[in-house]
């Protein structure tokens, strides 16, 4: 009796059901419009930014080349949880089928993972520019910077392979509801019926090997940077320095905040409040806040912006 009704469980319903945001929301309506704003503040902000780095060619160098995949980054990453949410909210519905579910958890993981390493690429590119200047054509050459963008791309892809399989086998065999707005690998594992101990494991030592790279190669450059600038003679290279590196500073502290959160603190830390509410943070706020970022304490890109902005006012 027993086993039929294990597998009435798990084979009768292949889909979910996502709780999401709206329903712990007392203005599920006046929600739904913020996020419909964020998003699309998101998706022009960082395509504003990849049209203005590509169309001027004063910001044709790596930094920029690097910037542009992180903007790149985040408008999938957004576009993978955000209109879903939005549609069902619309429409009435919360259900998702469970590849639906495997191929959102795998982009998300992917788009993720990719980011801790372009990240990483990034800090060591404001390394070379800062502390090695008159290599820093040699070092940070065409090949190198499609080298480390492609690196990026393979390891994130490494997590979604590794990590999606896994979570997607494991019997569903309890509640079908996901107590989140996506498909996140927490909040589906908690539906599973089998000991997960193991693979939480497996997990967590995925994270920190995934971390520990680009977090070393991070705090390395960022400790030889600020030699550097300490060293510096020069107040006005000192402040562009800072500048630059206090934007990327910044991104590397929402972005890897979260993600620790999420995957390495214990069971005891996490509510289904309080990871929506840090999801909300990782997968919407940062690609609003990147662009922002980037654009507006970056006198460059302000630079860029103001000359596009001329150029079309003298052709009208």
């Amino acid at each position: 009796m027993e086993n039929t009704t294990w597998v009435n469980n798990h084979t009768g319903r292949s889909d979910f059901d996502l709780v999401g945001l709206f329903s712990q929301s007392k203005y599920p309506a006046l929600l739904c419009v913020v996020i419909f704003v964020d998003f699309l503040m998101a998706l022009s902000g960082n395509i504003i930014l990849i049209l203005l780095i590509y169309c001027d060619a004063h910001l044709h160098n790596p930094m920029y080349f690097f910037i542009i995949q992180l903007s790149l980054m985040d408008v999938m990453y957004i576009c993978v949880t955000v209109p879903k949410m939005l549609v069902d909210q619309v429409m009435g519905v919360n259900k998702i089928s469970a590849p639906e579910c495997g191929i959102q958890m795998f982009l998300y993981l992917t788009l993720g993972g990719s980011e801790f390493f372009l990240l990483a690429a990034m800090a060591y590119d404001r390394y070379v520019a800062i502390c090695h200047p008159l290599r820093y054509p040699i070092l940070m050459n065409y090949r190198v910077c499609i080298l480390l963008v492609s690196s990026s791309w393979f390891m994130g892809s490494v997590d979604g392979f590794m990590i999606t399989p896994i979570t997607m086998t494991f019997p569903f065999c309890r509640s079908r509801e996901i107590n989140h707005f996506f498909c996140e690998v927490p909040a589906v594992m908690k539906l599973s019926c089998s000991d997960t101990s193991l693979y939480e494991t497996f997990m967590y030592l995925c994270c920190v090997i995934s971390l520990l790279f680009p977090v070393t190669v991070i705090s390395s450059s960022y400790s030889f940077i600020l030699f550097t600038i300490h060293r510096m003679k020069s107040t006005e290279g000192r402040k562009k320095a800072f500048a630059t590196c206090s934007s990327h500073m910044t991104v590397v502290i929402l972005f890897y905040g979260a993600a620790v959160y999420t995957y390495m603190l214990p069971n005891s830390y996490h509510t289904p409040e309080k990871d929506m509410i840090v999801s909300v943070f990782y997968t919407i706020l940062t690609p609003v806040l990147n662009p922002l970022i980037y654009s507006l304490r970056n006198k460059d890109v302000t630079r860029a912006l103001k000359r596009m902005l001329n150029v079309r006012s003298v052709s009208q």
